[in-house]
């Protein structure tokens, strides 16, 4: 039985009022019988908790109890920041003392602040990872949040798109970025800073060696230049479309955000019929050809002449494909 379970369910009794054994039991992930049994220890402990039977009924707390136990352990202290990010504390194993933070937070507040608080974090929800993929499995993400916070050095087997593709690493961790559902590590090797796609982590192990993190490196001010410097590397060429009406309006579902700024930034009419003529950055042929193919008919490629030709040899090769060549 867990001590620091018991003060959890006196805490959210304390900060909730009237709760009933199923709330107690989906706060804390233990079955309804565990909740009461909880109550029941409290309550042969000397806590006067009392039950209100029938709808709409729970326990509560005699009026005027307060606890003053609202010390936060370690690990508490490490999970308030991430209070309001119930799915990213889970993702880094501290889902158990978010909940325990959350409550003696909750319980050292007074009353009608505590009213507010519980407000605000009814209407507000964070839901990390983007529309139409499956949350990434990341295996080594709580040993990473642990090297992070310990400042341990950590041996890693990481598979990147270059050759050679598997690489071994020795990083000295400096901090985690959740990005659009997506963890990253930001670690320092013997010659550079460099970003880490967690998922691609292969293999991980802690090493018995600690480092000193520079005290002037800023995680937000590095992942804003990180992302600036990607962006440059990303695009290397230019093409210029055409795009009618339609086309135009479903460009921001199919297409990056930089390419709707650029033609909303260079559109000119072509015509009468609604067509637009823009030029837009690209990353290469091969990749800009499958994203413009999204248009279908509504897109076309004016220059530069190869990605043209490989939108016409595309085509051509789904008309075959489909008996229509």
């Amino acid at each position: 039985m867990s001590a620091g379970r018991l003060l959890s369910v006196l805490l959210l009794l304390q900060s909730r009022g009237r709760v009933s054994a199923r709330v107690i039991a989906d706060e804390l992930g233990v079955s309804v019988r565990t909740a009461y049994r909880d109550v029941v220890r409290l309550q042969d402990a000397g806590v006067p908790v009392y039950a209100e039977p029938g709808r709409g009924g729970g326990y509560q707390l005699l009026d005027g109890y307060r606890t003053r136990l609202t010390g936060m352990s370690q690990g508490e202290a490490r999970a308030l920041l991430f209070a309001g990010l119930p799915g990213p504390a889970a993702d880094l194993g501290l889902a158990a003392e978010v909940t325990a933070a959350r409550l003696k937070l909750l319980a050292a507040l007074p009353a009608g602040l505590r009213e507010e608080a519980a407000r605000t974090a009814a209407v507000f929800h964070l839901d990390a990872p983007a529309w139409y993929r499956e949350p990434e499995q990341t295996p080594y993400l709580t040993l990473f949040a642990d090297a992070v916070l310990t400042r341990s050095v950590v041996e890693v087997r990481y598979r990147r798109w270059r050759a050679p593709q598997e690489v071994r690493r020795r990083l000295r961790p400096y901090g985690l970025v959740l990005k659009s559902g997506v963890w990253y590590l930001v670690a320092a090797t013997e010659n550079k800073v460099a970003t880490y796609r967690v998922t691609q982590v292969l293999d991980a192990v802690p090493g018995d060696e600690q480092f000193d993190r520079p005290p002037d490196f800023d995680l937000a001010a590095y992942w804003t230049s990180y992302l600036d410097d990607f962006q440059k590397r990303r695009f290397t060429g230019t093409a210029t479309i055409r795009l009618s009406g339609r086309g135009r309006r479903r460009l921001p579902d199919n297409l990056p955000p930089e390419v709707v700024r650029a033609v909303d930034a260079t559109a000119t009419p072509v015509g009468d019929d609604g067509w637009v003529e823009a030029v837009i950055p690209t990353e290469s042929t091969g990749h800009a050809c499958g994203e413009l193919l999204r248009l279908g008919v509504d897109v076309e490629v004016v220059e530069p002449a190869e990605l043209r030709r490989a939108m016409a040899d595309t085509v051509d090769a789904l008309a075959r494909r489909y008996g229509a060549g």
